[in-house]
């Protein structure tokens, strides 16, 4: 190229080809402000199912978008999806909002493991479900049911089965002083009771095998089984009882049925946790020394929660029913 050529070039006769990593990656994530608000109602093995709207009859499947990377998304969480909501056969959306919580339902194997595993989400209450006879009530499971509840912010209420067997007054007692609402059901009559107190309602029900929960559920929902089957038909049929799954109540409300567990860890749980949901303690909570554990003597001798009962602030019942539960959380139940 001669000389004269070259001066007569400009910058659009010149290409300039960027190098890798010179353009930055934008942070900036799509607002995705036209995202079809829907309720998680089942999940398994990388699929959502999910009730569009809030309806129990537009069910869709959705996968989680790339941008939410590991954010967990469970049942009874409110959600933004885009892409094929129709939810005709072989169509999949994308989850690509999570929305903030306001409860969540946690618990872990055990005491000692790290690890919290969200059992559900958005549930205004959680119905303990115990049967009063065959197997026997386990007062340490309830315990530690309700510190859970305490600690995430849902309504417990006592769910208690099989009266037809035994008389409830004794358990109902044991708990008369934390003030739970409970519901007593027979084998042989419809629970109308339960079911006016789920109406409206988003309601978790968790309990050993073998207290009564699925026959309860097949109670109050006869098409139980149908809906749970088209809740978990991108499962490819695994059985109900090993996932969690929001079933619609006629009318209105969600009832959500979780596994049966053989335990209910609390290692994510603290005493401050429990104590924060007895107003009457927790001023007084604050003047305990450093990692009290609220239990009073011998363990916390000195704690300052028995302050407020001689000053009479607080009913005697109160406190032991409050101790009772800090020590199902510290593995300490009898």
């Amino acid at each position: 190229m001669a000389r004269s050529d070259w001066r007569e070039l400009d910058e659009s006769d010149v290409r300039v080809r960027p190098g890798k990593g010179t353009r930055p990656r934008s942070k900036r994530r799509p607002a995705h402000a036209d995202a079809t608000p829907a309720m998680v109602t089942g999940v398994d093995r990388g699929r959502w199912t999910c009730a569009a709207e809030g309806d129990p009859g537009r069910v869709v499947t959705a996968m989680r978008a790339r941008e939410l990377g590991r954010t967990p998304v469970v049942v009874g969480d409110n959600v933004g999806l885009v892409g094929d909501v129709s939810g005709k056969p072989d169509t999949l959306a994308r989850i690509v909002r999570v929305e903030e919580r306001s409860s969540v339902l946690r618990r872990t194997a055990d005491d000692t493991d790290p690890y919290e595993r969200i059992v559900v989400a958005n549930a205004e209450q959680l119905l303990i479900v115990t049967s009063l006879a065959d197997p026997e009530p386990r007062t340490g499971f309830i315990d530690r049911c309700l510190v859970a509840c305490y600690a995430g912010g849902l309504e417990p209420v006592l769910c208690l089965t099989k009266a037809d067997l035994a008389d409830p007054a004794e358990l109902l007692a044991s708990y008369a002083d934390l003030a739970v609402p409970a519901v007593v059901t027979r084998y042989d009559k419809q629970p109308g009771g339960l079911l006016d107190r789920l109406k409206g309602r988003v309601s978790a029900l968790v309990g050993h095998s073998g207290v009564g929960k699925s026959t309860l559920v097949n109670k109050l929902l006869p098409d139980a089984d149908l809906a749970t089957g088209r809740v978990s038909s991108v499962g490819k049929g695994r059985h109900t009882s090993v996932a969690a799954v929001a079933l619609p109540l006629p009318g209105s409300g969600w009832v959500v049925d979780t596994p049966g567990v053989r335990s209910f860890g609390l290692a994510h749980i603290t005493a401050d946790d429990i104590v924060s949901a007895f107003p009457e303690f927790a001023e007084a909570a604050e003047e305990c020394p450093s990692g009290c554990g609220h239990l009073g003597p011998p363990e916390d001798p000195d704690c300052s929660l028995d302050d407020v009962v001689t000053r009479g602030d607080a009913k005697p019942g109160r406190l032991v029913s409050l101790r009772r539960l800090l020590a199902s959380r510290a593995g300490m139940e009898g």
